[in-house]
Protein backbone atom coordinates (compact mmCIF):
# COMPACT_ATOMS: atom_id res chain seq x y z
CA UNK A 1 0.00 0.00 0.00
CA UNK A 2 1.08 3.64 -0.46
CA UNK A 3 0.69 5.66 2.39
CA UNK A 4 1.67 8.39 4.54
CA UNK A 5 2.09 8.14 7.93
CA UNK A 6 0.14 11.30 10.46
CA UNK A 7 0.54 11.04 14.05
CA UNK A 8 -2.80 12.25 15.61
CA UNK A 9 -3.38 12.17 19.73
CA UNK A 10 -0.53 9.67 19.91
CA UNK A 11 -2.20 7.56 17.22
CA UNK A 12 -0.48 6.32 14.44
CA UNK A 13 -2.91 6.33 11.36
CA UNK A 14 -2.26 5.81 7.44
CA UNK A 15 -3.54 8.27 4.83
CA UNK A 16 -3.63 5.79 1.71
CA UNK A 17 -3.19 6.95 -1.81
CA UNK A 18 -6.68 6.39 -2.36
CA UNK A 19 -8.40 8.90 0.08
CA UNK A 20 -8.78 6.34 2.77
CA UNK A 21 -7.44 6.43 6.43
CA UNK A 22 -5.76 3.39 8.09
CA UNK A 23 -5.63 3.01 11.95
CA UNK A 24 -3.52 -0.17 11.58
CA UNK A 25 -3.85 -0.57 15.71
CA UNK A 26 -7.29 -1.00 15.37
CA UNK A 27 -7.92 -2.67 12.20
CA UNK A 28 -9.88 0.10 11.30
CA UNK A 29 -10.41 1.58 7.59
CA UNK A 30 -11.91 5.32 7.66
CA UNK A 31 -13.47 6.66 4.06
CA UNK A 32 -15.48 9.77 3.75
CA UNK A 33 -18.23 11.24 1.31
CA UNK A 34 -18.76 8.54 -0.71
CA UNK A 35 -22.14 10.19 -2.09
CA UNK A 36 -23.27 6.58 -3.88
CA UNK A 37 -26.12 7.39 -5.92
CA UNK A 38 -24.86 10.69 -7.41
CA UNK A 39 -26.05 9.91 -10.75
CA UNK A 40 -29.72 9.07 -9.68
CA UNK A 41 -29.84 12.07 -7.51
CA UNK A 42 -29.09 14.87 -10.45
CA UNK A 43 -31.25 12.72 -12.81
CA UNK A 44 -34.14 13.02 -10.66
CA UNK A 45 -33.56 16.64 -10.04
CA UNK A 46 -33.40 17.46 -13.82
CA UNK A 47 -29.86 17.66 -14.03
CA UNK A 48 -27.69 16.13 -16.77
CA UNK A 49 -27.01 12.12 -17.50
CA UNK A 50 -23.65 11.14 -16.34
CA UNK A 51 -22.25 7.96 -17.02
CA UNK A 52 -23.71 5.46 -14.62
CA UNK A 53 -21.10 4.08 -12.84
CA UNK A 54 -19.62 6.12 -10.38
CA UNK A 55 -21.36 3.92 -7.07
CA UNK A 56 -19.57 0.92 -8.81
CA UNK A 57 -16.14 2.32 -9.51
CA UNK A 58 -16.63 3.82 -5.91
CA UNK A 59 -17.33 0.63 -4.34
CA UNK A 60 -14.31 -1.34 -6.67
CA UNK A 61 -12.18 0.88 -5.07
CA UNK A 62 -13.34 0.59 -1.55
CA UNK A 63 -13.17 -3.03 -2.27
CA UNK A 64 -9.53 -2.46 -3.06
CA UNK A 65 -8.55 -1.11 -0.05
CA UNK A 66 -10.33 -3.83 2.38
CA UNK A 67 -8.43 -6.19 0.63
CA UNK A 68 -5.20 -4.78 0.52
CA UNK A 69 -5.25 -3.63 4.45
CA UNK A 70 -7.32 -6.37 5.57
CA UNK A 71 -9.91 -4.19 7.60
CA UNK A 72 -11.61 -5.74 11.08
CA UNK A 73 -14.09 -2.59 11.12
CA UNK A 74 -15.09 0.11 8.24
CA UNK A 75 -16.03 3.65 9.20
CA UNK A 76 -17.58 5.75 6.48
CA UNK A 77 -17.91 9.40 7.65
CA UNK A 78 -21.19 10.62 6.38
CA UNK A 79 -22.59 11.38 3.07
CA UNK A 80 -22.32 8.16 1.82
CA UNK A 81 -25.60 8.32 0.04
CA UNK A 82 -25.91 11.32 -2.09
CA UNK A 83 -29.52 11.69 -0.25
CA UNK A 84 -31.34 9.40 1.48
CA UNK A 85 -33.76 8.67 -1.85
CA UNK A 86 -30.45 7.31 -3.75
CA UNK A 87 -29.95 5.01 -0.66
CA UNK A 88 -33.41 3.67 -1.18
CA UNK A 89 -33.11 3.01 -4.76
CA UNK A 90 -29.67 1.78 -5.15
CA UNK A 91 -29.23 -1.09 -7.40
CA UNK A 92 -30.22 -4.76 -5.45
CA UNK A 93 -26.41 -5.58 -7.37
CA UNK A 94 -24.78 -2.27 -5.56
CA UNK A 95 -26.69 -3.46 -2.61
CA UNK A 96 -25.58 -7.08 -2.58
CA UNK A 97 -21.79 -5.78 -3.19
CA UNK A 98 -22.26 -4.06 0.16
CA UNK A 99 -23.36 -6.69 2.15
CA UNK A 100 -20.80 -8.76 0.79
CA UNK A 101 -17.96 -5.95 1.84
CA UNK A 102 -19.73 -5.71 5.40
CA UNK A 103 -19.56 -9.89 5.85
CA UNK A 104 -17.15 -10.77 8.69
CA UNK A 105 -16.48 -6.58 9.69
CA UNK A 106 -17.72 -3.98 11.73
CA UNK A 107 -19.61 -1.32 9.72
CA UNK A 108 -20.50 2.09 11.17
CA UNK A 109 -22.40 4.75 8.93
CA UNK A 110 -21.55 8.11 10.28
CA UNK A 111 -24.61 10.56 9.50
CA UNK A 112 -23.74 13.49 6.92
CA UNK A 113 -25.76 16.39 5.78
CA UNK A 114 -26.61 14.29 3.06
CA UNK A 115 -27.87 11.68 4.76
CA UNK A 116 -28.96 12.78 8.18
CA UNK A 117 -30.63 9.22 9.60
CA UNK A 118 -30.60 5.35 9.31
CA UNK A 119 -30.40 3.33 6.40
CA UNK A 120 -31.58 -0.16 5.31
CA UNK A 121 -28.11 -1.11 4.63
CA UNK A 122 -26.89 -3.16 7.58
CA UNK A 123 -23.75 -1.87 10.11
CA UNK A 124 -24.51 0.67 13.00
CA UNK A 125 -25.87 4.37 12.93
CA UNK A 126 -24.11 6.82 14.85
CA UNK A 127 -23.89 10.73 14.68
CA UNK A 128 -20.44 10.35 15.77
CA UNK A 129 -17.96 7.80 16.67
CA UNK A 130 -15.53 8.66 20.01
CA UNK A 131 -12.57 5.96 19.77
CA UNK A 132 -10.56 7.30 22.78
CA UNK A 133 -8.21 9.77 21.86
CA UNK A 134 -9.64 9.75 18.66
CA UNK A 135 -13.22 11.07 17.41
CA UNK A 136 -14.66 10.51 14.23
CA UNK A 137 -17.61 12.62 13.05
CA UNK A 138 -19.05 13.72 9.59
CA UNK A 139 -18.04 17.93 9.80
CA UNK A 140 -15.43 19.70 11.86
CA UNK A 141 -15.86 21.42 14.84
CA UNK A 142 -13.91 24.29 16.01
CA UNK A 143 -11.82 23.63 18.63
CA UNK A 144 -11.88 19.90 18.89
CA UNK A 145 -8.97 17.86 19.16
CA UNK A 146 -7.86 14.43 17.88
CA UNK A 147 -10.93 14.89 15.44
CA UNK A 148 -10.91 13.19 12.37
CA UNK A 149 -13.69 14.06 10.10
CA UNK A 150 -15.34 14.91 6.13
CA UNK A 151 -17.04 16.88 4.21
CA UNK A 152 -15.61 19.36 3.06
CA UNK A 153 -14.22 17.36 0.50
CA UNK A 154 -10.78 19.46 0.16
CA UNK A 155 -8.46 19.68 -2.96
CA UNK A 156 -5.28 21.32 -3.44
CA UNK A 157 -3.75 22.60 -6.60
CA UNK A 158 -0.16 21.31 -7.35
CA UNK A 159 2.11 22.02 -10.09
CA UNK A 160 3.02 19.13 -12.07
CA UNK A 161 6.42 19.32 -14.61
CA UNK A 162 3.62 20.25 -17.49
CA UNK A 163 0.46 22.60 -15.82
CA UNK A 164 -1.28 23.18 -12.43
CA UNK A 165 -3.54 20.33 -11.56
CA UNK A 166 -6.37 19.90 -8.75
CA UNK A 167 -6.22 16.67 -6.68
CA UNK A 168 -8.18 15.55 -3.71
CA UNK A 169 -6.44 15.66 -0.63
CA UNK A 170 -6.19 15.14 3.41
CA UNK A 171 -5.59 18.30 5.30
CA UNK A 172 -3.85 17.71 9.23
CA UNK A 173 -1.99 19.42 12.36
CA UNK A 174 -2.32 18.74 15.33
CA UNK A 175 -5.67 18.84 15.88
CA UNK A 176 -7.68 17.26 13.13
CA UNK A 177 -7.59 15.22 9.98
CA UNK A 178 -10.31 16.57 7.10
CA UNK A 179 -10.42 13.52 4.56
CA UNK A 180 -11.07 14.36 1.03
CA UNK A 181 -14.10 12.38 -0.58
CA UNK A 182 -13.66 8.94 -1.71
CA UNK A 183 -16.39 8.44 -4.05
CA UNK A 184 -16.38 9.53 -7.86
CA UNK A 185 -18.16 12.59 -9.33
CA UNK A 186 -17.70 14.53 -5.88
CA UNK A 187 -16.11 17.88 -7.05
CA UNK A 188 -13.99 19.51 -3.52
CA UNK A 189 -13.36 22.78 -2.02
CA UNK A 190 -9.84 24.51 -2.09
CA UNK A 191 -7.86 24.69 0.71
CA UNK A 192 -7.56 27.82 -0.08
CA UNK A 193 -11.10 28.51 1.20
CA UNK A 194 -11.99 30.88 4.11
CA UNK A 195 -13.39 27.72 6.26
CA UNK A 196 -10.88 25.27 5.39
CA UNK A 197 -8.30 28.19 6.66
CA UNK A 198 -10.16 29.27 9.43
CA UNK A 199 -10.04 25.49 10.49
CA UNK A 200 -6.70 24.21 10.21
CA UNK A 201 -3.38 25.43 12.10
CA UNK A 202 -1.10 28.01 10.29
CA UNK A 203 1.53 25.03 9.98
CA UNK A 204 -1.38 22.49 8.18
CA UNK A 205 0.03 20.54 6.06
CA UNK A 206 -2.04 18.48 2.83
CA UNK A 207 -1.45 15.09 1.47
CA UNK A 208 -1.83 15.09 -2.28
CA UNK A 209 -4.13 11.45 -2.86
CA UNK A 210 -2.91 9.54 -6.31
CA UNK A 211 -0.77 6.43 -6.88
CA UNK A 212 2.09 7.97 -5.09
CA UNK A 213 0.66 10.30 -2.17
CA UNK A 214 2.75 13.32 -1.50
CA UNK A 215 3.03 15.71 1.14
CA UNK A 216 2.94 19.64 1.12
CA UNK A 217 2.33 22.51 3.24
CA UNK A 218 -1.46 23.13 3.04
CA UNK A 219 -1.81 26.08 0.34
CA UNK A 220 -3.13 29.08 1.83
Amino acid sequence: MNGVDITLAGCTLTALGSGALWWRDQSLIVVSDLHLGKTERVLRRGGPAMPPYETRDTLIRLENDLTATGAGTVLCLGDSFDDVEAARTLSETDRLWIARLQAGRRWVWIEGNHDPGPIDMGGAHLAELPLPPLTFRHIAQAGASGEVSGHYHPKVRVQTRLRKISRPAFLFDGDRIILPAFGTYTGGLRSDHSVLRDLMRPEAMAIVTGQIPRVVPMPR
